[in-house]
């Protein structure tokens, strides 16, 4: 159905995998052409992460980039903060520009998901400039992402500065691993 609101069951699924939270906005689907009839949804998120792990070949075997597949089909790219931007910047630098059309090119083909992007940092700093810093960073990998065909209405930012750390921040290599930003890609199921 043209119109129809991607379900609170996805969308809280997709909050409680990935940010602990339980009621992340749902997302129109009449502007994508309508969702995916339920039974196609397994085949559509295999094909795209298969294809995004094709196209990040090069970026996964640098440990620059990691893809992930979650509960209920949703997609998970992970790249190094230190890959993408500057310290404390959220000028993305240009060789991160590669990475990110790879991304685009593939979410672009497969039309009926939507994106969050998600930044982190670590703890280095004041918890508020943290989250600020998050916020700014997934904002301009959305922005890019839509300079790059990716439709707006698909793409959601959210920062989660220092609250999510994935290794210790007693370290800089931990530290490293924790400053990176993540994009989330979830079907949009007709009906739900």
């Amino acid at each position: 159905e043209t119109g129809a609101v991607l379900g609170a069951a996805g969308g809280a699924l997709l909050g409680a995998v990935a940010y602990g939270t339980s009621s992340p906005k749902g997302v129109l689907i009449g502007a994508i052409g309508g969702g995916l009839a339920g039974g196609a949804v397994g085949a559509y998120m295999d094909g795209q992460k298969k294809d995004l792990e094709k196209n990040l070949a090069s970026e996964i075997k640098a440990r620059q980039a990691r893809v992930d597949e979650l509960p209920n089909h949703v997609v998970r790219v992970t790249m190094t903060g230190d890959t993408g931007f500057n310290t404390n910047s959220t000028e993305i630098k240009p060789g991160f520009h590669s990475t990110l059309n790879k991304i685009a090119d593939v979410v672009v083909r497969y039309g009926k998901t939507s994106l969050t992007v998600a930044g982190h940092t670590d703890d280095v700093g004041s918890a508020p400039s943290n989250q600020g810093l998050s916020e700014r960073r997934a904002n301009a990998v959305a922005q890019y992402l839509e300079s790059r065909r990716v439709q707006a209405v698909r793409l959601n930012i959210v920062g989660k500065g220092e609250s999510m750390p994935i290794s210790s921040n007693a370290t800089e290599g931990g530290r490293a691993e924790n400053r990176r930003v993540e994009i989330y890609v979830q079907p949009v199921v007709e009906g739900s």
